[in-house]
């Protein structure tokens, strides 16, 4: 028998980021991919990471183009021992993944601009099928043979297509009060779409050994109550939202050797509404509002240099989760969150550098926050990348990193069979590549 899934985006948890929070994206450049350490940085990308830092700009204008290719398999198995299969896979491939950013320094200030994808992106391709959804229908022959009806086993076509995009335009104005001292006062809108189109089709069950779609056969034997449960269902939906996060930032300078930085985004207070123009299955009531917000940021970075050619970088994020509001699920966070980066970078030579990182990203979650839709894995990354100095004012950035996840288990339980396991792993790759130019 058949079975096709394809599942993209079902709720905005399962958009994708290589590194980040529960909702924010944290991978804004290359050079963040090359070194995984950007909270002092001191190049274009400051726009997102240290905007008080821009000062440190030469005078003119700057401008700064980076896209990412990003690599995930989502890993599941469910031992829920009905299930015709226990191992599921979902592929993600986000080939791209853009951000902009433009700077006009000129003496002690600068003014700048970026452009992202702050939170959101990415689809999943579950080839195998997904627990949450085939659980129900596996249920199916059980209930049957109880009623009489000998029946072995169950199919269904599930096609679930979606979109979640979550674009950031940030604005800051950065001043120097001094040589050593300069703060940035900035704000991020956030824009936030979802998309949703799929259906629930051709349930089949083999009662006797002969296969028969369920709808049909329960309407046959007047169990109209059944029929409307595995009858045929579509989805189209739209949901879209706004809000806005203020930025403050510092950039402390005390040599040309050493800068510390400090960041803090606040909560962003987005409302997401549903636009439903079909659904079936009654997850999205027309204007029905839900909220989404990303969370508050605390960012420090430290930027050392031990020589003129080699440099060290320290970040530090801790997300306020706890304060958030999931519409209910933040009561499933069990500590904020938090990131630590560390990175390196050497000039080999006036035209190249290279460099390495390292990022530890730490979630503590209850159970019943981790799903197969829904679940945050703690993990360690490496980076690394090159710097291409072209000329003395065109530069190319690549970078590539892995992240190794910490598999989660957890013991589900279902009032019609015994608990079983479920384990949740996966594995991404990022490649990207940015483009700097000064004029």
């Amino acid at each position: 028998m058949r079975k096709t899934v394809c599942l993209a985006g079902i709720l905005v948890m399962l958009a994708i980021s290589a590194t980040a929070g529960i909702v924010t994206n944290y991978n804004q450049s290359a050079s963040y991919i090359r070194l995984l350490s950007r909270n002092a940085s001191l190049d274009v990308d400051a726009v997102f990471y240290n905007p008080a830092g821009l000062v440190k700009l030469s005078d003119g204008f700057h401008l700064s183009l980076h896209n990412q290719f990003i690599s995930q398999d989502k890993k599941i198995n469910n031992g829920f021992p009905l299930l015709n299969t226990h191992e599921y896979l979902g592929e993600v491939r986000v080939p791209l993944f853009p951000d902009f950013y433009a700077v006009y320094k000129k003496g002690n200030m600068a003014v700048s601009f970026g452009v992202g994808p702050n939170a959101g992106g990415g689809s999943a391709d579950f080839k195998t099928g997904l627990p949450s959804f085939e659980i129900p229908f596996s249920m199916l022959p059980p209930l049957l043979t109880n009623m009489g009806v000998p029946t072995t086993g169950y199919d269904v076509n599930i096609v679930f297509k979606g979109k979640s995009v979550f674009m950031g335009y940030q604005l800051n104005f950065s001043y120097a009060v001094s040589p050593s001292l300069a703060f940035g006062l900035g704000g991020r809108l956030i824009q936030a779409t979802n998309t949703y189109e799929g259906s629930i089709k051709d349930v089949m069950i083999n009662p006797g050994g002969n296969w028969v779609k369920a709808y049909d056969f329960f309407m046959s034997a007047g169990w109209t109550q059944y029929a409307a449960l595995v009858a045929d269902k579509e989805v189209d939906v739209k949901q879209t939202g706004s809000g806005f996060t203020p930025i403050l930032s510092l950039c402390f300078t005390p040599s040309e050797s050493l800068a510390l930085t400090l960041k803090y985004e606040f909560k962003a207070k987005l409302e997401l509404t549903n636009k439903t123009t079909r659904d079936d299955t009654g997850m999205f009531p027309d204007g029905a509002k839900y909220r989404n917000d990303i969370p508050a940021i605390l960012s420090a970075g430290l930027r050392y240099s031990m020589t003129p050619a080699f440099r060290s970088y320290v970040s530090f994020n801790y997300y306020f989760d706890k304060n958030a509001n999931w519409d209910g699920a933040e009561q499933f966070v069990n500590n904020n969150s938090y990131e630590l980066g560390l990175g390196l970078e050497y000039d080999l030579s006036s035209l190249v550098t290279v460099s390495a990182g390292y990022l530890k990203t730490q979630f503590n979650l209850a159970p019943e926050y981790q799903d197969d839709i829904n679940h945050e894995l703690s993990s360690d990354s490496i980076g690394g990348g090159l710097k291409l100095n072209l000329t003395n004012k065109l530069s190319l950035e690549i970078g590539g990193l892995y992240v190794f996840y910490k598999k989660y288990e957890k013991t589900d339980f279902n009032g019609m069979v015994p608990a079983f396991p479920v384990t949740f792993n996966r594995t991404t790759f990022d490649v990207a590549v940015g483009i700097n130019y000064r004029f």
